[in-house]
């Protein structure tokens, strides 16, 4: 769960170092002072969007960490081996952004990516925000309710690529059909391009060593004679080097006797003589190697004016036509598959019949999974004063001449009944803002109890509800906190009274600026805070003494 948050110059909040405990918690406090600042600044360190706003005016970046306990949360410590990372029995993710926007992570102290953020963040906390009975309304977000509800998010996930590959495999069948008269042409200019430079069996280091064997050829002639030269100013002439090394040599060693100093020089030239007799074997054998050959010269021009007059023709360098002739053969056996039409359509139906296969599951857990929910919505519904209601969630087949979609076989649509008459109809008809606010507070509480996460955060989302609703909402919530960590932003004084613990938020005034600061509730702080949210400006011991039966009830 979450047990710790630290904010440093965040929007209006300077300084702020919370320590969360479990159960139900509430967040009160005037309009404007600041509550959600505390939820989006945990939304950033899970790995939230930002931008340079979020840096307090004056101050060059904002900083949030975050710390979780995760000693019962072994698929977090797996994901944080997987990723080399830390895995103790505590998390901490930390998030900064500079005045320019720029933002960085890091995970138990390591650099880390944003999107390494989301991650883990998955398992850790699930937010529900003040707006979520707008995006009830999308089908998108219908759909996506009720996969997570059933744990059916992964099979979407498969049937969503199974869709994908099948439509790529039907389009590369329809493009073959359309396009082989194209294809065949194609074929046969890249076949004869590539026959002639396999029958030119050129090789890219083969270019090298002919261009090396043309320069040691064409200079034959001086390349002897150099080697001859040499020979003789090293061996052959009577004052060759080698002999005056040799003389000099021999009577150094014997004034040696005389003054050991010209050991050493004696000792030089002895190696100096063995360096040059291997310079002589060298040169002499070079020497026996070389020769004219004027055949093997014009064999080796002819080579090199083929391999350039193919160069030429396609406008490459020699080196480069293996790798042309590599490329034209790849993109030969890219249209002999795309001309199989027989494979193509295998294939098409290969695809086909795996989207089915996982669709068809996917209808199962879905069919299975509206049922249930529609009861247990419907259940929550008549706690929230809306007995008449029936909530249905609704499965229609896809229409089209393409039976099926990237979200499977079927469309998922919330609906009403018992509202505005006994036939169910979508949930944007019928419901009102007040009506639509507690449906989705029902859906919410609901897939909140079927989630894995361990901490829940409620952001406003009872707005629009009110008097014996919201006693029954508070209580829900209190529920949900014997389970796990719930933490709910509210207004309602009967939410608020059935927290185990409770923050005040207040805004105030240093040095010109706004700043928000958070308060924790003793026993008659939250007596006072509850007074002030059903009494407003003035308290009295009237509103002072329903605050107490209200915390006492």
């Amino acid at each position: 769960m979450l047990h710790r948050l630290s904010i440093r110059d965040f929007v209006i909040v300077d300084r702020l170092e919370l320590d969360f405990a479990a159960g139900f918690g509430a967040l009160t406090g005037e309009t404007g002072a600041g509550k959600s600042i505390l939820i989006d600044a945990l939304a950033l360190a899970l790995g939230e969007r930002t931008d340079a706003s979020v840096v307090r005016a004056g101050c060059d970046k904002a900083e949030i960490s975050a710390g979780f306990a995760i000693d019962k949360l072994p698929e977090v410590r797996a994901w944080l081996a997987a990723n080399d990372l830390d895995a103790d029995d505590e998390l901490l993710l930390r998030r900064v952004v500079d005045v320019g926007g720029r933002s960085r992570a890091w995970i138990n102290g390591s650099p880390a990516t944003v999107q390494q953020l989301r991650e883990v963040g998955e398992w850790l906390v699930d937010i529900h925000g003040q707006h979520a009975h707008q995006s009830l309304l999308r089908a998108d977000a219908q759909r996506a309710l009720l996969d997570a509800h059933a744990g059916l998010l992964p099979l979407a996930a498969d049937v969503a690529a199974a869709f994908r590959a099948w439509r790529a495999a039907e389009q590369a069948l329809a493009e073959a059909g359309a396009g082989a008269e194209a294809v065949q042409r194609e074929r046969e200019q890249l076949e004869w391009q590539a026959r002639e430079l396999e029958s030119l069996a050129f090789s890219g280091a083969e270019w090298e060593e002919l261009e090396l064997e043309h320069r040691r050829l064409g200079h034959a002639a001086s390349l002897m004679a150099g080697a001859q030269f040499a020979l003789a100013a090293l061996a052959d002439d009577d004052n060759a080097c080698e002999r005056q090394v040799d003389s000099v040599a021999a009577r150094l060693s014997t004034l040696a006797e005389y003054d050991p100093a010209l050991g050493d020089v004696a000792a030089l030239l002895q190696s100096v003589q063995a360096e040059l007799a291997d310079a002589v074997s060298t040169l002499r054998r070079y020497g026996d190697r070389v020769d004219l050959d004027p055949a093997r010269l014009t064999e080796v021009e002819r080579r090199i004016d083929a391999v350039l007059a193919a160069a030429r023709k396609y406008r490459v360098q020699p080196a480069e036509l293996p790798g042309l002739l590599a490329g034209w053969q790849q993109r030969l056996a890219t249209l002999e598959a795309a001309s199989d039409l027989a494979a193509l359509t295998a294939s098409a139906t290969q695809t086909r019949a795996a989207y089915q296969a996982k669709a068809e599951r996917l209808s199962t857990g879905r069919k299975k999974a509206a049922a249930e929910m529609s009861e247990a919505v419907s259940a929550v519904m008549r706690q929230l004063a809306l007995s008449s209601g029936r909530f249905e969630v609704a499965l229609t087949p896809v229409d089209g001449a393409v039976k099926g979609a990237a979200y499977g076989l079927e469309q998922v649509e919330f609906r009403i009944a018992g509202l505005a008459g006994n036939e169910a109809k979508p949930l944007a008809r019928v419901a009102s803002g007040g009506e639509l606010s507690r449906i989705s507070l029902a859906i919410q509480v609901l897939t909140s109890r079927s989630a894995s996460v361990p901490t829940l955060i409620f952001d406003e989302v009872d707005v629009g509800i009110g008097g014996g609703v919201a006693e029954i909402v508070g209580r829900l919530l209190h529920e949900l906190g014997g389970e796990r960590q719930v933490l709910c932003v509210t207004h309602l004084p009967q939410v608020a009274a059935r927290a185990d613990w409770q923050w005040q938020v207040s805004k105030t005034q240093r040095d010109g600026a706004a700043l928000s600061a958070i308060l924790p509730l003793d026993a008659a702080g939250r007596v006072e805070e509850i007074a002030r949210m059903l009494g407003g400006v003035d308290i009295t011991d009237i509103t002072r003494q329903h605050a107490r039966e209200l915390l006492g009830g």
